[in-house]
């Protein structure tokens, strides 16, 4: 029996805890425009409820969230106008600034893939828990589109030029590499979890004003050190000198000419990756998490809106429409880019995706952010 749009997300309430559960698991609990809404709309009521203490953010099935509905994004423009999308994009972006800047603790639990809109809507969170089974990626370059929900922002976080790393190639990192690199603040094996949601709960009950470090000592009793010796990390030095590079092409000119120095995986599915991808998706990319360094969260996602505008509005190409055709209905695994070349990619069309003249076109709406009063700053990185 199909789930009706009520049961894609659930909520429980446990005393002073409460738990958003994604529940789309035969779609690999990707976000669809009402799953969006509820988030939303129950993240802004506990966030602004004094009895709500702690909150927490999981999914069912063996995936965290695959990211967002692009099929259905797409399919919103054959109902109408382009900017229909844009609507499903506002509200995702809503949704990960508010939590980005959440006044409540918030635990989310990544026990499996968690991939695009599924980073956007976690990575802030106070506990990033992670498990044998997290993987993690940004790969939308490879579906006509670019590193998006706050990318720039907590990409260019990274150490070193990991983060252009991360989104140019769409390489994957597991639980324990996640960890390493401050993408999740404790690892803790799936059989655990239960016991460590039971733990907060009862923690939670016994307390009137429980704080973050008192959180924090009891999810560190369930935590675990996961670094192995072939670690993502340990590869860093190359890929700072490869990633470092001005531009697109010059990356990928350092990376060819390290391929002809080492035999090592990484280094030729990088290069497979970057050739495969949309070409102006990688130069959009290459901007914002560049720019996005000296920027703070809310411009990032500002910027990253304008982006995702002109591409879903087709103002150089139709790679979203082709990339999502390719990759996820047709699945031929052949997209057709325009340009399909990065060398085609000039810096006057990255300029003209980063600048916002919608004027000209009354159906388009621009992005507004939840105000917030009481701003709180994303947890540090711990490596």
């Amino acid at each position: 029996m199909a789930l009706t749009e009520a049961d894609q997300v659930i909520f429980e309430e446990v005393l002073g805890v409460r738990k958003m559960i994604l529940n789309r698991p035969k779609k690999l609990n990707t976000l669809n425009y009402e799953m969006l809404r509820k988030l939303y709309e129950k993240s802004r009521a506990y966030e602004n409820d004094p009895t709500v203490k702690l909150v927490i953010l999981k999914a069912n099935g063996k995936v965290f969230c695959a990211g967002g509905d692009l099929v259905s994004a797409y399919k919103f423009v054959h109902l109408g106008h382009w900017s229909f999308a844009t609507s499903y994009y506002r509200k995702e972006l809503c949704l990960d600034y508010l939590l980005a800047t959440y006044k409540k603790p918030l635990v989310a639990i990544l026990d499996g893939i968690v991939i695009g809109g599924g980073v956007g809507i976690s990575i802030h969170s106070t506990f990033r828990i992670v498990t044998e089974n997290t993987i993690f990626a940004m790969p939308e370059v490879m579906v006509g589109l670019f590193p998006d929900v706050g990318a720039s922002y907590f990409l260019s976080r990274l150490p070193g030029f990991f983060g252009e790393y991360m989104g140019l190639t769409g390489a994957q990192l597991n639980g324990a590499e996640m960890l390493a690199f401050g993408l999740g603040t404790h690892f803790i094996t799936s059989k655990n979890l239960k016991s460590l949601e039971n733990a907060l709960e009862k923690m939670i009950a016994s307390l009137d004003s429980p704080s973050v470090a008192t959180m924090s000592m009891i999810v560190n009793k369930f935590a675990q050190v996961k670094v192995k010796p072939d670690c993502t990390y340990f590869r860093l030095d190359m890929i700072n000198q490869c990633f470092c590079g001005e531009s697109c092409e010059e990356i990928l000119s350092s990376l060819e000419h390290l391929a002809t120095q080492v035999q090592e995986k990484w280094v030729h599915d990088a290069i497979t990756s970057m050739k495969s991808a949309n070409p102006l998706g990688l130069k959009i990319f290459l901007r914002t998490i560049r720019e996005g360094r000296s920027k703070n969260i809310e411009q990032c996602i500002e910027t990253e809106y304008i982006a995702i505008s002109h591409v879903l509005g087709r103002t150089f190409s139709n790679n979203f429409y082709e990339g999502t055709r390719a990759m996820l209905i047709d699945k031929d695994n052949k997209p057709q880019w325009v340009p399909s070349k990065l060398e085609d990619v000039s810096e006057e069309m990255v300029d003209r995706c980063l600048s916002g003249s919608f004027s000209e076109d009354d159906d388009w709406l621009p992005l507004q952010l939840p105000s917030k009063t009481n701003r709180t700053n994303v947890v540090a990185s711990k490596l």
